[in-house]
């Protein structure tokens, strides 16, 4: 990873290896699974991060404002789910700039980490990463929940691959679609915190993972 790291710049893939794992979803907000996604980690005590794309922050900005309002961290996923391996400076620049604002109109906060669309980054995203006060974000293990596979599938999964300091990616919208399904994952939520819980792990703030955060 480190040749990469060179260049395309540095991601967080996992964190110490301690037991805390860290939930993040992506591609949001969406009407029906990010508001299921807050009230179980409302009723469970449990931080998530949430990637959200700027076209949908702009079309669900009280959902946006709300993940922040209780606590969560949100992060820059693009203005619309663009695979930035495929695209140019100018537009690269562009599509997170848009994002940004979106999120910082929606919510009063301006988002300090990133992670690419599908995981692709691009040489051009180490110097606009910097230059917006990102840390960029990878995963550890993610269950292709999009996939749609059911909910005690996706839940399985995740027990399956859990491991200290893992960063968990899953999807609370399509990035595509601002109407798109995510509602097993918001079923199959509750059983994998109970799973990590019973397995002795703890669920940490990605926050804790940025550069610099204090």
């Amino acid at each position: 990873m480190m040749g990469l790291d060179l260049i395309f710049g540095p991601s967080i893939e996992r964190g110490p290896r301690r037991r805390r794992v860290y939930l993040t979803f992506d591609d949001g907000p969406n009407e029906r699974a990010t508001d299921a996604i807050l009230g179980t980690l409302a009723a469970e005590r449990v931080p998530a991060a949430f990637f959200m794309v700027g076209d949908h922050v702009r079309r669900f900005p009280q959902l946006a404002r709300r993940v922040v309002g209780e606590g969560h961290m949100v992060g820059n996923h693009t203005h619309n789910h663009v695979k930035l391996h495929l695209v140019g400076r100018t537009r690269l620049r562009h599509q997170l700039e848009v994002a940004h604002n979106a999120i910082e109109w929606a919510t009063g906060q301006r988002p300090r980490a990133f992670r690419a669309p599908h995981g692709y980054r691009s040489p051009y995203l180490r110097t606009a990463a910097r230059e917006l006060g990102y840390t960029v974000f990878g995963w550890t293990f993610g269950v292709f929940d999009t996939a749609k596979p059911g909910v005690e599938e996706i839940r399985r999964r995740v027990r399956k691959r859990l491991r200290p300091g893992a960063i968990v990616l899953l999807h609370d919208g399509d990035g595509y679609d601002p109407e798109g399904d995510r509602m097993q994952t918001a079923h199959a939520l509750p059983g994998i915190i109970e799973d990590g819980r019973h397995a002795g792990y703890e669920f940490a703030p990605l926050s804790e993972l940025l550069n610099n955060h204090s």
